[in-house]
């Protein structure tokens, strides 16, 4: 259980944040260096214990019986939410956004904590999030039907927009504010209740979130999160109740959802993958691209959507690969929280042994290693997941290396 396996001197000092409100998710227990914390579910509008016996490091999942109790609570309260005004369901929207802006930093410390991305990259978790929800609040406009009079001869045609009930939502580890932030704010305000089950690795942002609604005068019941695994996924793909489902995360579990929940008539919106391969020409421009590479390549440890893992550098770029490895040598490795920081762990001690493989299935396919992170550590955390900058050159097209290539 890596999660847990914290010093109890790093635990107090990364814990900085309000115990008023995370006393609210977390058992009293949390804050004792010899205790595990467990999280809460939230269901019907209270934060409730789990009665589980099976545990995910430190997160705490539902029993079926509790994931049954949050789909009711969303069920009952889809009648009113969605009769309620288009303008009170604003209101609601404009409320919540003013609360996370107030409460962004708490938020992010909430990621850095779980996620280990760094609290630069942490806000900017909230603020894209925050960005949806504040599009959330332009709804008396997007909600708008259309007519048209005297289609034919005494018809006139009349189009409304409206809610489908119960909706849900699956998301990933690496954006445990924004993603979440994609989805229940926009089918909150058109009408819709929804079931959240954020990644069972990085639950507190979520929580905390789900907090700050209610505070925005959000009903009860209209919004229920669930911890879990893959009994949840499969528990939300199959349940009659649940009308569609969003999804953020890897292609093999986005497919997976996709037919499952298709088959069982859900609307699902799935969206996969999504890693990057960058073009370098020889007439870019040098300097800009460099530090776009090094950017795009390593920020947030190479955990975004969007990471570019693979470069090919055409004709005379190729030689810009020793200023690339000097510039990535000078990137800051070092626990999320702490100043200076460019770069977090890996989220999991899995991730790290996969990029580590990865690594060195490609020096043994005949790439070569121009830097090498895998032995990189990080004073006071020792056995944390990380993994320093890494530029593989020479690749092959059927290589498994990470990074640089050059035709």
């Amino acid at each position: 259980m890596a999660a847990v396996v914290l010093a109890a001197a790093v635990r107090a000092r990364i814990l900085q944040v309000s115990s008023k409100v995370n006393s609210i998710w977390y058992s009293a227990s949390s804050f004792s260096s010899s205790s595990v914390p467990t999280v809460k579910l939230f269901i019907d509008g209270k934060f409730v214990e789990s009665k589980s016996d099976k545990w995910i490091d430190i997160h705490n999942p539902a029993t079926k019986a509790e994931m049954d109790a949050a789909v009711a609570s969303c069920k009952r309260a889809f009648p009113a939410w969605a009769d309620t005004s288009v303008l009170s369901r604003q209101q609601v929207l404009l409320r919540y956004q003013q609360l996370i802006k107030e409460n962004l930093k708490e938020i992010a410390r909430l990621i850095t904590l779980e996620q280990g991305k760094t609290l630069a990259d942490a806000e900017g978790d909230v603020f894209r999030g925050l960005q949806v929800v504040e599009h959330a609040c332009s709804v008396t406009s997007l909600m708008l039907g259309e007519t048209m009079p005297s289609i034919t001869k005494d018809m006139d045609l009349y189009s409304y927009r409206l809610p489908l009930g119960v909706c849900a939502g699956i998301a990933p580890f690496n954006f445990p504010a924004m993603i979440p932030l994609w989805m229940f704010p926009m089918a909150m305000v058109c009408g819709n209740t929804f079931l959240m089950k954020p990644s069972e690795r990085v639950p507190g942002a979520t929580m905390l979130l789900a907090k700050l609604l209610q505070d925005s005068g959000a009903p009860v019941g209209t919004l229920n999160i669930i911890h879990g695994q893959h009994e949840a996924v499969n528990f939300i793909c199959d349940h009659p109740d649940i009308k569609a489902i969003s999804f953020v995360g890897s292609n093999q579990a986005g497919e997976y959802i996709f037919e499952r929940g298709s088959r069982h008539g859900k609307r699902v919106q799935a969206n996969m993958g999504a890693k990057n391969h960058g073009v370098v020409m020889p007439d870019a421009n040098k300097e800009n691209t460099l530090n776009q590479l090094v950017g795009a390549a390593f920020g947030a440890a190479g955990q975004r959507c969007m990471a570019l893992s693979t470069a090919i550098l055409v004709g005379e770029a190729k030689k810009w690969l020793p200023e690339l490895v000097e510039r990535a040598k000078t990137l800051r490795v070092n626990a999320g929280d702490q100043p200076g920081a460019d770069f977090g762990p890996l989220i999991t001690p899995q991730a790290k042994e996969r990029v580590c493989n990865l690594i060195d299935s490609g020096t043994k396919e005949g790439a070569s290693i121009l830097l090498d992170g895998r032995k990189i550590k990080v004073k006071g955390y020792e056995n944390g997941n990380f993994v320093g900058p890494t530029i593989i050159s020479n690749v092959k097209v059927n290589n498994s290396g990470l990074f640089c290539s050059q035709i």
